[in-house]
C-alpha cells in the first residue's frame, strides 16, 4: 500500500503562502509578481521541498527552471511592467503591455500555426498538428496544463490565457477520423501542456480509441510529459497510479508501442527515490521512457550534468533520446547559448558515456524546415563550417543529407546561419515552396477524397 502524497500547486496568487517565499529577496519577489503576468508561473510542493536547493538560490538550476527572473525581459520592458503591476496597478494598461510583449516573443515558431495545422474536409483541426509525414501531434483539452511550468518552455502560449494562441481538442473524434484517412501516419504524440495532468479515467478516453482495429497503421503512441520530474507521484502514490499502470499494460498488450517522452532538464530531477521508482514502474508495464531536454543557459550548460542525466537514465531502464537547442521563442535571449558552445557541451558529454547512452541525438534545432542536427564543427576546403543534417524534415528526401553552414561563434539559432562555400541558399530552400504545396495537398488537405472516405 502506497502512502498518498497530495498534489498542491502554487501560482502567483498563492506562492506567498509557502515558507519558501520569505527566502527570496524583495527584488526576486517582485520579479515573480511581474514576469508571471507575461509567462506562466506554477510550481508545487514537491518541487519546492525536494528539488530546489534553497541554500543556492538564485543559482540553483531547478529554481532557475521554475521561478521567473527579472532578466527574462529587457530592462525597459521590465521597469515599465513593474510600474504598472506594483505601483499603478492599472489592469487595462497591464493587459495591453503584456499582449505587446507576447507578440514580440514569437509565440508559435517553426510554422506551428501556418504550416502544421491539418484540415479535414476543408475544416482546420486546431487540436492537431501534422508536420512530419509519419507523426501527428494531438492536444487534448484537459491536458493543457502542467504540474509545474518551466520558465523556458516554448509552449508558453498554451498557458497564458491568450485564447487565439492555444491548441486544444475537446474530444478525440477529429483525431480518429483524420487517422483513418491518413494511413501514412504511424505515430501519434499526445502532448500539451502535459497529458499526465489528467486522471487515468480521462486519459483512457483519449487513448483507447487509438487501439481500434481500423487504426492498425498506428504503431506508436507517444506521451510527452514533464510529470516524471515535477510530479513522479503520478506513477507511484497517486490514488489512481495503479490504474494508470494497468492502462499502460493494456496499451502494450494491444500490440502498440507506448513511449513516454520524458522531459528531464537536470539530473537533480532524477535523484529522488520517488522519481527513480516512477521510471521503474513505467518500464515494468512494457512501456518505454525516452529522455529529452533542451540545453539551457543557467540550468544545464555543462557536460557533467548531461553525463549524469544520461547514465542515470540508462541505469533506470530509460533511453537517452534528444538534446535540443533552446527554441527561438519566449525569453530565448535569456536561456539560449551559441550553437558552437552547444555542440562543445554535447560532444564533451557524449564522448564520456558508454554506447548504451549514445542513443541520444543532438544538438538538434526544431526549425521550420525540420529537425536540424549539428553534426560537427570542421574545416573543409580551408573554411571552418558547421556540418549539419536533417534527422527529420518536412520533405523526407532531405533527411540525412549533409549540408554546411559558415561557422559563426555568435549564432544561437538556425536562421542566423548562412551557407558555406559561397552558396546563396541551402539545398532545401529552393524546393521548400514546392514541398509546402506537396505537403498541403497530399498530407493535410485531400478535400473530396477525405469526404468520400468519411462517407465510406
Amino acid at each position: 500500500m502506497h502512502t498518498l502524497t497530495k498534489f498542491k500547486p502554487y501560482t502567483r496568487v498563492t506562492i506567498h503562502e509557502t515558507p519558501h517565499w520569505q527566502k527570496l529577496t524583495n527584488d526576486q519577489q517582485d520579479a515573480v509578481s511581474v514576469i508571471s503576468h507575461v509567462l506562466p508561473f506554477r510550481v508545487n510542493k514537491y518541487v519546492l521541498d525536494e528539488l530546489i536547493d534553497w541554500n543556492n538560490i538564485p543559482d540553483d538550476p531547478i529554481f532557475r527552471l521554475t521561478f521567473p527572473h527579472q532578466e527574462m525581459l529587457g530592462r525597459e520592458e521590465y521597469n515599465n511592467l513593474r510600474d504598472l503591476v506594483l505601483v499603478r496597478k492599472d489592469q487595462q494598461k497591464i493587459t495591453e503591455e503584456v499582449r505587446r510583449i507576447w507578440n514580440k516573443m514569437n509565440p508559435h515558431p517553426a510554422g506551428q500555426t501556418t504550416h502544421n495545422v491539418p484540415k479535414l474536409a476543408g475544416r482546420e483541426l486546431t487540436g492537431l498538428q501534422h508536420k512530419y509525414r509519419e507523426t501527428v501531434l494531438f492536444f487534448p483539452k484537459p491536458g493543457q496544463s502542467c504540474h509545474a511550468y518551466c520558465t523556458f518552455c516554448f509552449r508558453w502560449p498554451q498557458f497564458v490565457g491568450f485564447g487565439e494562441m492555444k491548441f486544444d481538442a475537446k474530444d478525440v473524434s477529429d483525431l480518429i477520423d483524420y487517422l483513418r484517412i491518413h494511413k501514412e501516419v504511424t505515430d501519434v504524440l499526445i502532448t500539451g501542456g502535459d497529458p499526465m495532468v489528467m486522471n487515468t479515467r480521462s486519459l483512457k478516453e483519449y487513448l483507447e480509441p487509438l487501439l481500434d482495429p481500423t487504426l492498425s497503421h498506428i504503431q506508436n503512441i507517444r506521451i510527452g510529459t514533464k510529470s516524471v520530474s515535477y510530479w513522479p507521484q503520478r506513477y507511484v502514490t497517486d490514488k489512481d497510479a495503479d490504474d494508470l499502470m494497468r492502462l499502460f499494460e493494456h496499451i502494450v498488450a494491444s500490440g502498440k508501442n507506448l513511449a513516454l517522452m520524458a522531459h528531464y532538464n537536470h539530473p537533480a530531477e532524477l535523484r529522488t527515490p520517488v522519481a527513480q521508482k516512477a521510471i521503474k514502474r513505467i518500464v515494468m508495464t512494457g512501456a518505454t521512457v525516452r529522455v529529452q531536454a533542451p540545453l539551457i543557459r543557467h540550468i544545464n550548460e555543462n557536460p557533467t550534468d548531461w553525463i549524469e542525466l544520461w547514465n542515470t537514465s540508462v541505469n533506470l531502464g530509460a533511453v537517452p533520446y534528444y538534446m535540443f537547442v533552446e527554441r527561438d521563442t519566449g525569453p530565448s535571449e535569456y536561456f539560449s547559448l551559441p550553437l558552437s558552445r552547444a555542440y562543445s557541451i554535447f560532444h564533451g558529454a557524449y564522448k564520456q558515456v558508454s554506447g548504451l547512452a549514445r542513443t541520444v541525438r543532438g544538438p538538434s534545432m526544431s526549425t521550420h524546415y525540420g529537425k536540424v542536427l549539428i553534426d560537427g564543427i570542421v574545416t573543409l576546403a580551408g573554411e571552418e563550417v558547421f556540418a549539419l543534417q536533417f534527422i527529420q524534415a518536412r520533405n523526407s528526401d532531405w533527411v540525412r543529407k549533409p549540408f554546411y553552414a559558415k561557422y559563426d561563434s555568435k549564432a544561437v539559432w538556425f536562421d542566423e546561419l548562412v551557407p558555406a562555400f559561397g552558396a546563396n541558399k541551402f539545398f532545401f530552400e529552393e524546393d521548400m515552396q514546392a514541398s509546402d504545396k506537396l505537403f498541403q495537398s497530399n498530407i493535410i488537405e485531400n478535400g473530396i477524397d477525405e469526404k468520400t472516405l468519411l462517407l465510406t
